[in-house]
């Protein structure tokens, strides 16, 4: 497909020169059916058309250059991924593509226990669940009104199913250090990994969130619950730092974006549902790659090797955060 250019490959190899970058995350579509707090503001947004998105085809067709160009692992993300029709048939498509090694989705869970099937069948390896809260009060008080029943539901689903590794995401908002102990034991009664995030202050208009919780604030209170020892990453990497209590099924991790931030590491882009290519989700800078689509793949190829080469190593090189929500980029 992109034998032919020449100086199409020469930029691939002087884009490696500078650090690898193999890990595309890949949003479907800005619409949620959960309006969590540190995601939307209370009035929620306002969602792309359905004409503005892009379509399969389109997804499909920039995965394949981005593929040619060392991208190896593909997340797709939303919004929501699932509430877009056909999601699983897209994931068995990616899964096709020559160079993808790894495929894997990241959903609230909601609606995983009646897609879960199908996404196995499709190709998906890993699946990762944004779950904030095992307290249903509190969890419908994040995500202002959804229940948590669907949510642990599709979780048990995935892991009978074989998904793995399987990946429970928690922001660290206000109320976490009361639930501890539930996400302790989830981890040490089930084979999950349990991830707490700090909260990302992306985009202005969120309003809620009322205190920023380190890592080492929940760090600390973990050591109460037993001997926690530092372990290896499960398979998928990424800048989750892990640790594990003696005779437990899974992990405890902290992904500390904040407080100590891991540009210097990062090996990743991102395509919003709208097209717009990024390589920073503390920067707004981005291009909008939809036009080069359907054109010849050599001009896309040169637009994502652009994109790989003026990614910096630290994000305060970068140029503030613009007005799009964590929703609008993808998670």
């Amino acid at each position: 497909m992109l034998a032919s250019s020449r100086k199409t490959r020469n930029r691939k190899i002087c884009s490696r020169k500078r650090r690898v970058i193999d890990y595309l995350r890949i949003s479907i579509t800005d619409r949620c059916n959960f309006r969590c707090l540190y995601c939307m503001p209370p009035e929620g947004i306002g969602f792309k058309a359905h004409e503005e998105i892009l379509s399969y085809e389109e997804i499909d067709r920039f995965a394949k250059v981005a593929a040619w160009l060392g991208i190896s692992r593909v997340r797709v993300t939303g919004g929501e991924p699932l509430v877009r029709r056909g999601c699983p048939e897209l994931m068995k498509r990616l899964a096709m593509i020559p160079g993808i090694k790894d495929l894997s989705l990241t959903t609230n869970g909601a609606l995983l226990e009646g897609y879960a099937d199908e996404l196995k069948k499709a190709g998906v390896s890993r699946v990762n669940i944004s779950l904030d809260s095992l307290q249903a009060g509190r969890f419908s008080q994040i995500t202002r009104g959804a229940s948590l029943a669907p949510v642990l539901a599709g979780l048990e689903k995935t892991l009978q199913l074989g998904f793995s590794p399987v990946k429970v995401n928690a922001v660290m908002t206000e109320g976490i250090e009361q639930e501890l102990h539930d996400f302790v034991a989830l981890a040490q009664e089930w084979p999950v990994h349990v991830r707490f995030i700090e909260f990302m202050p992306i985009g202005n208009r969120i309003r809620g969130i009322r205190k920023f919780i380190p890592r080492e604030k929940i760090l600390d209170r973990l050591h109460g619950f037993g001997n926690l020892r530092p372990v290896g990453s499960p398979p998928g990497g990424g800048p989750a730092r892990y640790f594990r209590y003696a005779g437990a099924q899974g992990t405890i991790g902290f992904i500390s974006s904040v407080s100590d931030h891991f540009c210097h590491d990062c090996n990743r882009l991102r395509l919003t549902a709208d097209g717009k290519l990024r390589n920073c989700l503390f920067s707004s800078a981005e291009v909008d790659v939809r036009p080069y689509i359907n054109r010849d793949p050599g001009e896309l190829a040169g637009v994502i090797i652009d994109s790989m080469n003026s990614k910096k190593f630290d994000r305060r090189q970068e140029k503030p955060a613009s007005e799009r929500l964590m929703s609008q980029i993808g998670g």
